[in-house]
């Protein structure tokens, strides 16, 4: 016994045995395949179809029984009537979205499959001008919040762990895919040889001008003289040995060991001295001993080349792709303990570290104003530099999809929602129906 059954197209028909089932088509290039979610989302589809076409039979059927009859069937006849007519219609409207209705090639149907390349360029269209506009992004990268969730989640919930683990893992697999002669050739090629294919000297000359006017090679200098301080106060029988030694072998021990101690306090009182005044002359003659050889490694020649001779010996001598290759070994030894260790000091400190950001980010309010303006610039210069070809993605890959598939596809995530026009149009239709009965009663 036949049983009625809901076609693609909506349409009724009747079949006494199901058709044997044949596997499904490959998905087309760049047309991802059933997903998550997409069983779910036909049964739907399947359910209000079914709802949409039970109400065009439920119309028909009324309207059949009521055929001729007058007085109030006369309305429900006139009201079913339109019903059939805004179903039929409204089914018309949603089947020409993804096939020809009926198999018929009416024209302006079946628009998905045929027009898709249009429909890639109108939604490539509309999403670059209202999603990857500058503007919008900017004003959704504001609020948003970043800084302050960033922050949160770094010291509230164990976030800055979870990162400095993750980050362990990348590393430990990327020092993992790296070969030690890989690494040293690129270290030879791409650092050592453009180090010596350009002179430093100009270059060293315009920094170390740079650092002199800028003060800030003093605290070296501080550093410098705080160790002289420390170590003429622990070598005193050091200095007064050196002028013993260098003192003429006719000279008396006690002039020695007089002129010894004299030049290690007068060496010790002017330490103290230059250390202590910021204005001292001595200081004054390092700055310019500085400022002249800056000057002389930009514009004397002997200078420059002095220089340059230096930079030639140490970038061609023999020992240096060995040292870069031990100093290569020596870090990744101890980079792949330090991350294989978490109580490591590298990546307790880098925790730590995270977990400070996190505090700055929740509680300094002008940091994170900082952090979020220069986030909002960097969305905006990605979105003004590659919105267009962000964009392109889509109708890319809608030109690679085949246009039945697509529409298949399509269909099965909006089409649900699309029957409910069909119901609409059902319902609608039988209260205009109605309307116009009851009109046409009242002028007859």
């Amino acid at each position: 016994m036949g049983r009625p059954c809901v076609g693609e197209d909506g349409a009724v028909s009747s079949t006494t045995h199901p058709a044997p089932r044949t596997p499904a088509p490959p998905a087309a290039p760049g047309l991802p395949g059933d997903g998550e979610g997409d069983a779910e989302r036909r049964s739907g589809l399947r359910r209000m179809r079914l709802v949409a076409t039970s109400l065009l039979v439920v119309a028909a059927v009324v309207y059949a029984a009521t055929l001729g009859r007058d007085g109030a069937w006369g309305f429900v006849n006139a009201g079913a009537e339109a019903a059939m007519v805004g179903a039929v219609a409204d089914w018309f409207a949603v089947t020409a979205l993804f096939r020809h209705p009926l198999r018929l090639p009416i024209p302006h149907t079946a628009l998905i499959p045929r027009r898709k390349e249009a429909l890639g360029k109108s939604l490539e269209q509309f999403v670059a001008e209202n999603f990857l506009a500058e503007d919008v992004v900017r004003d959704k990268v504001q609020r948003a919040g970043v800084p302050a969730r960033v922050g949160s989640w770094l010291h509230g919930r164990g976030g800055a762990a979870r990162v400095v683990d993750e980050a362990a893992t990348v590393l430990t697999g990327a020092l993992g895919i790296l070969r030690d002669e890989e690494v040293t050739g690129v270290l030879d090629q791409v650092v050592v040889r453009r180090l010596a294919a350009e002179p430093w000297s100009p270059v060293l000359g315009r920094l170390l001008a740079e650092v002199v006017r800028d003060g800030t090679h003093r605290p070296v200098v501080d550093l410098t003289l705080a160790e002289a301080q420390r170590w003429l106060r622990a070598n005193e029988h050091t200095v007064r040995r050196l002028v013993e030694e260098r003192a003429p072998l006719w000279a008396p021990d006690w002039l020695n060991e007089r002129l010894g101690k004299r030049v290690h306090t007068e060496a010790q009182r002017w330490v103290d001295d230059v250390t202590a005044d910021r204005e001292h002359p001595g200081r004054k003659a390092i700055d310019d001993l500085l400022a002249r050889y800056a000057d002389a490694l930009q514009n004397d020649p002997d200078t420059r080349a002095k220089a340059d001779e230096f930079q030639r010996r140490l970038l061609s001598s023999p020992g240096l792709a060995d040292t870069l290759a031990g100093l290569w070994t020596s870090v990744r030894g101890y980079l792949n303990d330090a991350l294989a260790d978490p109580s490591s000091s590298l990546r307790t400190r880098s925790e730590e570290a995270l977990v400070d950001l996190g505090h700055r980010l929740v509680d300094d309010a002008a940091f994170a104003a900082r952090v979020e303006r220069h986030l909002t610039d960097a969305a905006g210069h990605v979105v003004r530099r590659f919105a267009p070809e962000l964009a392109t993605v889509i109708s890319d890959t809608v030109a690679r999809w085949d246009g039945d598939d697509a529409a298949n596809r399509i269909e099965l995530f909006v089409g649900r929602d699309l029957q409910f026009i069909r119901i609409n149009g059902t319902v609608v239709g039988a209260l205009v129906g109605l309307l116009i009965h009851a009109v046409t009663v009242l002028v007859s």
